[in-house]
Formats: structure tokens, sequence, C-alpha cells
């Protein structure tokens, strides 16, 4: 169960046994079934998952349209951050795209772990750093960058959720419509570069 969990975050820090078993305490193991709300926006975010199995979705909504922020996957933490960090009302909302196995912690584990290891300080700060990178990156491509080569982008780097995740999530990701991923993928499937 913490298998997963164990193997992302000794990419960023090494824990002792004994770490390790204060760090596992802090976490609720939970099945979640697919199309199920986990955050609601307007509501406070109480929780951060990590994804042992399935897929997150995190999106906003705006006049009534779902925009989709990002798709976490196995290995990675999901969650509405800003909600969760300052206990304040999400504008986000996120909802599983498979039946999910999740790890789940509350804010207050969080704040009781960082109290009980003092290395949380450094594998969060690790982790915050890898996100704005990505972040970083979406936010340089929808300014540098066409539809066409985001979604080549995408393919490159998300290729296993190109089957996964239905496509108008996808486009919705990329700023664009499902019909002009659809045009995309066909200019792309006759130049030989989408499988």
């Amino acid at each position: 169960m913490y298998q997963l969990i164990h193997q992302t975050v000794s990419q960023v820090a090494s824990l002792s046994t004994r770490e390790k078993r204060i760090f596992e305490e802090a976490f609720t193991f939970r099945q979640v079934p697919k199309k199920f709300r986990l955050i609601q926006e307007g509501k406070v975010a109480k929780e951060l998952y990590f994804v042992n199995r399935g897929l997150l979705r995190l999106f906003y909504t705006k006049a009534g349209e779902e925009i989709t922020a990002f798709v976490f996957q196995e290995g990675l933490f999901g969650g509405a951050y800003d909600s969760f960090l300052r206990q304040c009302p999400s504008i986000q909302s996120l909802e599983t795209l498979e039946d999910c196995e999740l790890l789940v912690i509350t804010k207050e584990n969080m704040d009781d772990l960082y109290k009980k290891l003092p290395i949380m300080n450094t594998i969060t700060r690790k982790i915050a750093e890898q996100r704005f990178i990505n972040a970083q990156k979406i936010l340089s491509s929808f300014i540098l960058d066409s539809p066409e080569e985001r979604y080549r982008k995408f393919e490159e780097d998300h290729r296993d959720l190109i089957q996964r995740v239905p496509q108008h999530y996808i486009a919705s990701f990329l700023g664009i419509t499902p019909v002009s991923l659809s045009r995309i993928r066909k200019r792309l499937m006759g130049k030989g570069k989408v499988e």
C-alpha cells in the first residue's frame, strides 16, 4: 500500500525505518469510485491525496463550462493546494476519472507530520518545486506554442494518458475545442506523428 509513495518520496529524501512508520501513520487508505468529487469548488479542501492507482482531474468552472487544469496520475500528490494550505474556499474542483486507490492526509495530520518529522520540510519543498516547474512549463506553452505544438508536447510528456483521459478533457487542458483537437490529431496522423 505504501510502496509507491515511499518510492516517490525517496527521489527527494531518504527516510529511516522509524520515519517511514511515522510518515505512513499520517495517511489513510481510501478506495474511491470513478466520477467521485473529492473537492468541490467553494468548499475548503481538508485533504491532500497521493494517487496509488487511478486518475484525478483538477478543474475550474467558468460560465458553466469545466476547464481542466491538471490530471494527477499514479505517483503524484493531487489536491486543491491553495485551499488546502490556506484553509480557504477552493476555486477548483477535484474528481476521479477512474476507480482510484488513494492515500489521504488531512491538514491536521500534515501539520502534525511537520512537527514529528523535520525532513518533511525538504520533502514538501522538493515536491512544490516540481509542481512549480510543471506549472511554468504549462504557462510557457500557452504563451509560446501553437495548439498543435501544445498537443505534441502533451503527447510526448503524457503518452500513457492519451488513452486514459477523455479527449474533451485533454482539449480543455490544452485550451482548445474538442473539434480542434480532432483536427490536430488527424493532421498529425497524416504526417505519421500520432499513434
